[in-house]
Parts: structure tokens; C-alpha cells; sequence
């Protein structure tokens, strides 16, 4: 690769950042970056897609979805839908934890348990299973509540834990990411996936090695010869560019946009394509008066035209062109098109910023008012950039953003916390349907079914609560698809939140790398080969 324009020291520095501590000689090793790191070794501490993916290397599912996304067998080698309401599955056998454990169904029950426990940031998935049970050591009955047309997608990142591993080390249930919880699953790993963790930095480095057991490598799902993985977080993007030019690293998680011609030029790859993400800005509706606002005795954002304004005073074709550099589509809904509920007839509230003018005097402000805007800063592709563009879009109709920007794990246990006013969030279905967006960030938040668990504006319709609860339990698909449509249009007519843009995965590697790329982000390293 062409690295002149580098200088010596700071080639030096990138490499004793990426390269340090001892690794096997012979060993084939992948070295890659992202911005930040997984927030927690624990798969279900924090429902993101980088967490989820990082963890899902490590442990694995009932089903795994492949190249294509499609749903097929993993720790469970079929299912069989025994009445409408139960499934059972038949469990791999001859599967071990990492550390030596058996898997069998008594692991599956536990996980099912740890997941619906009271810190679990994915209990969502599970609001239709009335119960789990092990009816023999490789079988597991599933009984929903009602038919649920979407039970292995909702399973599909749904990662097992040793009952035994959880029981020894006091991780029966799941630290609570919105309270800073730690317990040892969050710092430690035993799963049986692709790769085991050996050592773990928090925000410094990862270094894991290649599980020769995991049944993957047996059945064919994985294909990898990487005998090590050491993964750096580098928030810089010039560093973290630098290293990938510099051969310190092989491969970028993430990254920036303007430097795609300068990696091409030097000779590295360009993987590019269309995500299942949603990045949208969401706001409270439901105090009061609002926690960080100009505004006193009241919370202008429960006024719709209010909402309207500021939805209409964003310039989103800007924002794709001049900060996402085209690598994003301007978003007409919370879903894209892959997803059962996306409506091809769904339009954008057009950019007008003097309508929104009209729509803030006839709410009561002529003159705007301050409100609090927090976002991360290492978590969607230029987010914090994205914000910046936002806040002054918004000061030319009045409206003063305060804008906090910092860290996704700070960042995320602000806003779950509902410690917020107005908040930017991305979203993509791990079920690639449109039911789960729905049920995740727009119906009405109950804190004890876990439905509306991401829905940190509190946004509440109970029409469209009612559609999405006929939606869940309807299998015809037509009929399911109108619900779906119905809902989101209601959600986007009554400015439930503000949709920004459909963001595209790009991924950089070294010309020596050959990986697959998933349009769901999920980066898996049991599909990587080095040459």
C-alpha cells in the first residue's frame, strides 16, 4: 500500500496502538477496527447491532441467518410447528461451551429466563413465548401466546448461555446497562460459537482465538482460516484510517466516508451496500415539561405542529449529499424495503422551513425556544456531524438545539434512561420486518411486557396499538402486510419521530482480506479468509 504521506513516528504510533501483546507466530490474525468498542461481552446487556454482531462470533443461536439473511439451523438442527401456538425444536448434539460445559435444553430454559429477566435489553423478542421447556436433554418446546409468524426471526439473535457458567459465576440474570450494572458476564465469555475471547481490554483491545470445535466449521456454515482476531477500538478517524493504510489493521468497521477514493487509490478493498438501518431523531411526548427546554409549565413537543416544524426544517437531501456523500437514502418510513410494512407510496414531509416558521408561531412560538438534542458520536456514520447539521437547520427556524454529543455507551444510558428531550437513534429489525421496528420503538412503552422498550419519546397511539397487536398474531400474509402499512403511516402522519436516512454498510479491508458482507451489519468472522 502507498503510505507516503505518512510519516515515520506516526506509523510507529498506529502500529503500537493495533499490534501490541503477544500473539502466536504462525498464527493467521485478523486485526480490525471500529470507533468504539462492544459495550459488553454479555449478549444481552445491549440490543445494538455492533454488540450483538461482536457477541454473535462468540455464542450462538437456536437459527443463524446466512450471507443472504435467510433463516436456517444452528444449535438447533430443526423445529416442527406441532399446533399453532407450539414449536418444538430439536437441539445439535455433541455441542460444547468453550470452557467444557454440554449444551443441552437445560441451557436453552436458562437463556430464556436470563432473557426476560429484568436487566435484559432483549426481552422485546420474547413478548410473544408464553413459556420455554425442555421436554428431554435436545428438545425444546416453544408455546406462544397467540400464532406468531415471526418466531425464528425473533430468534434469530437470541445467542445460548451455559446454565452451569451463569450459576457459578453470579450471572443468572442480566446487569442492567441503564444503571452502569456489572456483573462477570458482562467482562467474560463462554459461548460455543466460532471464536473464544482470550483477554479483553474494555475500549482498548479484544483478542480471541478460533474455537476448532464449533460445529460450524463441521456442517460447512463457516468458512474462516483466521486463528486469531484482535480487535482495537480507534474513535479517531484519521488514526483509525492511518492504521488501515499503514497495515497496522486489516480491516475498518467503519469508515469515513471522504477517505473511500484515498483507500481505493492505495490499493484496499471497498465493501458497500444497503442497510436495514433506520436513523431517525425521536422526542418526548410524554413529560410534562420537558427536562432541558427554554419552555417552563409545558412540553412543546407534545404539540404535532411543533413536531412538523422541525421535521420540515430538516434539508435531508443535504445531509445525504454533503455529509453522508451519497451513502445514504433519504428515509419515507422506520423500515426499509426489504421489511414486511414498507410502503412504496410513503412520501417525506417536504423541507420547508418557512411552513415551519407558521407552525411554531401557531403552536405559541413566534420565536423558537431551547430544547436538549443528544447524540453519539461513534456509533451511525457521522452522527455527530449529522447532529451539528441538524441543530443549525433547526436555529434558523428559532429553534436552539443544545446539542450533547459523546460516547454510544453514554449516549445509550442517557436516553434509556428517558433522560432526554430530543434524541437521534438507528434502528435495524433483526427480524427484517417491519413488526419489530413497531414493537421496539413505536407502540405505547410498558416496562413489564417490554413492548415500546426503545421508545425513549413515549410516543403513545392506542389505534395504532391495536393495529400492531392484530398484526402479531396474523398470518395471512396480505392481511399482516395492510396492518403493518397502516401502522407506520399512522406513526408517520402523527409525527411519532423523525426519520433521517437509510444508512449503507461500508466496510474497508486490507487487499488481502476476503469477508461477506450482511445488509444487517453484522460482521462475521467465521466468513473471513486471509491471504
Amino acid at each position: 500500500m502507498n503510505v507516503k504521506w505518512l510519516r515515520p513516528l506516526q506509523v510507529w504510533a498506529v502500529a503500537a496502538m493495533v499490534t501490541g501483546g503477544a500473539v502466536s507466530a504462525d498464527a493467521v490474525t485478523l486485526r480490525w477496527a471500529n470507533t468504539g468498542d462492544a459495550v459488553s461481552m454479555d449478549p444481552y446487556y445491549f440490543n445494538e447491532t455492533f454488540t450483538l454482531g461482536f457477541t454473535g462470533n462468540i455464542y450462538d443461536g437456536l437459527v443463524a441467518r446466512g450471507k443472504d439473511l435467510k433463516i436456517g439451523p444452528a444449535l438447533a438442527v430443526s423445529w416442527t410447528i406441532l399446533d399453532p401456538n407450539t414449536w418444538e425444536f430439536k437441539l445439535r448434539k455433541g455441542v460444547k461451551f468453550h470452557e467444557g460445559q454440554e449444551f443441552t435444553s437445560a441451557d436453552v430454559v436458562f437463556s430464556y429466563h436470563r432473557a426476560i429477566s429484568a436487566g435484559s435489553d432483549i426481552k422485546a423478542n420474547f413478548v410473544s413465548i408464553a413459556s420455554i421447556e425442555a421436554k428431554d436433554p435436545y428438545t425444546v418446546i416453544i408455546k406462544t401466546k397467540q400464532p406468531d409468524p415471526i418466531l425464528l426471526a425473533d430468534l434469530s439473535f437470541w445467542w445460548m448461555l451455559s446454565r452451569e457458567w451463569g450459576e457459578k459465576n453470579g450471572a443468572t440474570e442480566v446487569a442492567d446497562i441503564h444503571h452502569a450494572g456489572v456483573n462477570y458476564a458482562t467482562t467474560h465469555a463462554n459461548g460455543t460459537g466460532a471464536y473464544m475471547l482470550v483477554s479483553r481490554e474494555a475500549d482498548v483491545k479484544t483478542v480471541l482465538k478460533k474455537n476448532p470445535d464449533w460445529w460450524g466449521w463441521k456442517s460447512g456454515f463457516g468458512n474462516s482460516n483466521v486463528d486469531q482476531i484482535v480487535f482495537t477500538p480507534i474513535k479517531e478517524s484519521g488514526t483509525r484510517v492511518a492504521a488501515l493504510l499503514s497495515g497496522s489493521v486489516d480491516m475498518l468497521y467503519e469508515v469515513p466516508i471522504q477517505d473511500l477514493g484515498r483507500i481505493k487509490a492505495a490499493g484496499g478493498k471497498v465493501f458497500q451496500t444497503a442497510e436495514t438501518r433506520t436513523v431517525f431523531l425521536g422526542m418526548d411526548q410524554f413529560r410534562d415539561e420537558l427536562i432541558d427546554s427554554s419552555v417552563k409549565g409545558k412540553n412543546p413537543l407534545k404539540d404535532r405542529r411543533v413536531r412538523l416544524a422541525l421535521y420540515k426544517a430538516i434539508d435531508e437531501d443535504l445531509i445525504v449529499k454533503q455529509i453522508m456523500k451519497g451513502a445514504a437514502v433519504p428515509a419515507t418510513s422506520f423500515v426499509t424495503k426489504e421489511m414486511a410494512g414498507y410502503d412504496p407510496n410513503f412520501k417525506r414531509f417536504a423541507y420547508a422551513p418557512d411552513e415551519s416558521k407558521k407552525l411554531l408561531a401557531e403552536a405559541g412560538y413566534p420565536d423558537g425556544f431551547e430544547v436538549g438534542f443528544d447524540c453519539p458520536n461513534d456509533r451511525y456514520v457521522n452522527d455527530a456531524e449529522i447532529c451539528q447539521a441538524v441543530a443549525a437547520m433547526w436555529a434558523k427556524i428559532g429553534v436552539k438545539a443544545k446539542l450533547n454529543a459523546q460516547t454510544k455507551s453514554l449516549h445509550f444510558g442517557k436516553i434509556g434512561r428517558l433522560e432526554t428531550s430530543i434524541f437521534m437513534l438507528g434502528w435495524a429489525p433483526g427480524t427484517i420486518d417491519g413488526q419489530n421496528a413497531l414493537d421496539n420503538l413505536l407502540v405505547t412503552r410498558n416496562d413489564a411486557t417490554g413492548y415500546g422498550r426503545f421508545n425513549y419519546g413515549r410516543y403513545s397511539n392506542p389505534k395504532m396499538d391495536a393495529l400492531v397487536a392484530e398484526a402479531r398474531g396474523e398470518l395471512g400474509v396480505g392481511k399482516r402486510t395492510k396492518l403493518l402499512q397502516e401502522a407506520l403511516d399512522m406513526a408517520h402522519t402523527d409525527v411519532a419521530a423523525i426519520p433521517l436516512h437509510y444508512q449503507q454498510v461500508i466496510w474497508t479491508a486490507a487487499n488481502t482480506v476476503d469477508l461477506a458482507q450482511r445488509a444487517d451489519n453484522m460482521f462475521c468472522w467465521y466468513w473471513v479468509n486471509m491471504k
